[in-house]
C-alpha cells in the first residue's frame, strides 16, 4: 500500500482540541506523521485545501437488511451510500432475516462486510431472541463473536426484567444496550405522531407518551444498573427532558437523534404522503426545537441517521400499508451542514463531535473518531462551499425513501478515506 499524504486542509479534531492546518501522512492504513508540513515525494497526494478533514464520520444506527431482505439494501449497496455520505464506520441493526440473535449470523455479516471492504462494519445483535422480549439472547457468545452492541431496534424490550438483565451482562461485557423507546401497549398500531395529522389523515396516531414511558422506565434501571445505556431516535421534548434530567443526577445514558427528527416536524406530512412515514414519526414543531436545542446543549451525543432502506413498491402504498423509514447515510452531512451549521444553530466543531467523536464514545471503539500516530487512517473530508441538489438518480442505496430529496445547499463530502484507502472521491 503506497504512502497517503492529506495535504493543506484544515483538520478539525474535537476529540484532541486539534483545529488548524495540517498535513498528515497515512502508511500502511495508519496515521504516521501530523506536522504543519510533510514532503513526501513517494506519496499519493490529497491537496485539501479549502477543505475540512476530520476523523471518519460513525453511523451507530444503520440498516443493511442483509441476510434475508436483500431486495431494499444489501451490504455492498449499503456500503457504497455510507462512503458516499462520508461514514467510514457504521453500526448496523440486528431485524434481518435471520434475526441476527445467533453468533452465525454475526459471523456472516462480518464476512460479508470483509469481501466488500468498503467501511468498517460492527453488528449489533438482539438483546432478546427473534426480538420477541421473551428470552435473552446468548450475549457473551455473540460479543465473542464480534458483536459490538445489543438491541431490539424495531422493536422495543417490552420486558422489564430481560432489559434489566441486558444492562448487567452489557456492563461485564463493555457494551452498549442500544433502546428503541417505544412502549407498544401504548403506541398499538399508531401510523403517525397523535396530533393535527393523525386528524387530517385519518390515520391512528402514535403518542410521545410511548416513547417518555419507556425512557423513564431505562434510565431508572440504569441509575441502579450504572451499565452503557445508549437510548436512539429520540423525537420528544418529554424524552430530552428526561434525559437531561438524568444527566444532571449523574446517570450514564447517551443518546442519538436522527437528522430528519432534526429538521422536518409533522405539518411536511400534511399531504399523507407514505415516503414521511417513520418510527418514531414526525413530532410537532415544538419537539423538533427540543431535539436542536439538545444537540446544542450537550444533552443528545450523536447524530445518527436510522438509514431504513424500503423498495419504492412497499413504500408506495396506502399509508397504513407501507413499511416505516427512510433513508439518510447520503444526505446526513449536506442537510445537517447546511441547516444547522450554516445557521449558525451549531457550530462545525459541534457536528464533528455529533457525527464523529461522541459516536466513536457510544460504541466503545477507542481507536475511532479520533486522530494520533497508529491509529487507523480513517478520515472524512468536506467541501463547505460546493452547493448540492439531492437527487435520487445519485443515491448509492439500493432505495431512494428519502425525505429530503429536491433540498438544495452548500456543503459535500470530498472524500472518504478508510485505513489509509480513498474509498469514495466526489466527482460532480
Amino acid at each position: 500500500m503506497p504512502q497517503l499524504v492529506i495535504k493543506n486542509g484544515r483538520l478539525i479534531d474535537p476529540a484532541n482540541a486539534l483545529d488548524g492546518k495540517f498535513d498528515i501522512l497515512i502508511q500502511k492504513g495508519k496515521i504516521k506523521q501530523i506536522a504543519a508540513t510533510i514532503n513526501s515525494p513517494a506519496a499519493q497526494i490529497i491537496d485539501a485545501a479549502g477543505l475540512i478533514v476530520s476523523p471518519g464520520f460513525i453511523d451507530v444506527h444503520v440498516h443493511l437488511r442483509e441476510p434475508g431482505q436483500e431486495h431494499k439494501e444489501d451490504i455492498e449497496s449499503g456500503s457504497r451510500a455510507a462512503v458516499r455520505g462520508g461514514f467510514t464506520s457504521i453500526a448496523v441493526m440486528p431485524n434481518t432475516t435471520p434475526v441476527n440473535d445467533q453468533p452465525d449470523v454475526t459471523r456472516f455479516i462480518l464476512e460479508r462486510a470483509k469481501a466488500v471492504g468498503l467501511v468498517n462494519i460492527y453488528p449489533v445483535a438482539a438483546v432478546s431472541r427473534n426480538l420477541g422480549s421473551e428470552t435473552i439472547t446468548d450475549m457473551q457468545a455473540l460479543v465473542k463473536a464480534g458483536v459490538r452492541g445489543f438491541t431490539d431496534d424495531g422493536r422495543c424490550v417490552m420486558s422489564q426484567p430481560i432489559f434489566a438483565e441486558a444492562l448487567q451482562q452489557a456492563k461485564a461485557l463493555n457494551v452498549p444496550i442500544m433502546e428503541h423507546p417505544e412502549d407498544h401497549g401504548i403506541s398499538k398500531d399508531g401510523q403517525v405522531n397523535d396530533g393535527i395529522i393523525a386528524a387530517h389523515c385519518k390515520l391512528p396516531g402514535i403518542p410521545a407518551a410511548s416513547e417518555d414511558v419507556i425512557i423513564e422506565r431505562d434510565i431508572t434501571l440504569q441509575e441502579k444498573a450504572d451499565s452503557y445505556l445508549h437510548l436512539t431516535h429520540i423525537s420528544t421534548a418529554g424524552a430530552y427532558r428526561l434525559i437531561r434530567d438524568a444527566r444532571k443526577r449523574g446517570v450514564a445514558v447517551t443518546s442519538d437523534v436522527t437528522p430528519h427528527h432534526l429538521l422536518l416536524d409533522e405539518e411536511i406530512i400534511g399531504g399523507c404522503d407514505p415516503m414521511y412515514k417513520m418510527k418514531p414519526p414526525l413530532r410537532t414543531a415544538k419537539d423538533r426545537e427540543a431535539m436542536v436545542t439538545g444537540i446544542k446543549d450537550g444533552t443528545i451525543d450523536c447524530i445518527a441517521t436510522d438509514h431504513a432502506p424500503h423498495s419504492k413498491e412497499e413504500k408506495n402504498q396506502a399509508f397504513e400499508k407501507a413499511p416505516f423509514g427512510v433513508i439518510g447515510m447520503e444526505t446526513a452531512f449536506p442537510v445537517i451542514y447546511d441547516r444547522l451549521v450554516r445557521t449558525g444553530e451549531i457550530s462545525l466543531t459541534r457536528m464533528i463531535e455529533l457525527f464523529s467523536t461522541n459516536p466513536a464514545k457510544v460504541m466503545h471503539l477507542d481507536d475511532r473518531g479520533k486522530t494520533g500516530i497508529g491509529l487507523p487512517a480513517d478520515f472524512t473530508i468536506l467541501n463547505l462551499e460546493k452547493e448540492f441538489t439531492i437527487d435520487p438518480a445519485d443515491f448509492a442505496s439500493k432505495s431512494v425513501n428519502c425525505p429530503f430529496i429536491g433540498w438544495q445547499g452548500k456543503g459535500v463530502v470530498a472524500y472518504t478515506i478508510v485505513a489509509g484507502n480513498v474509498v469514495y472521491a466526489d466527482q460532480h
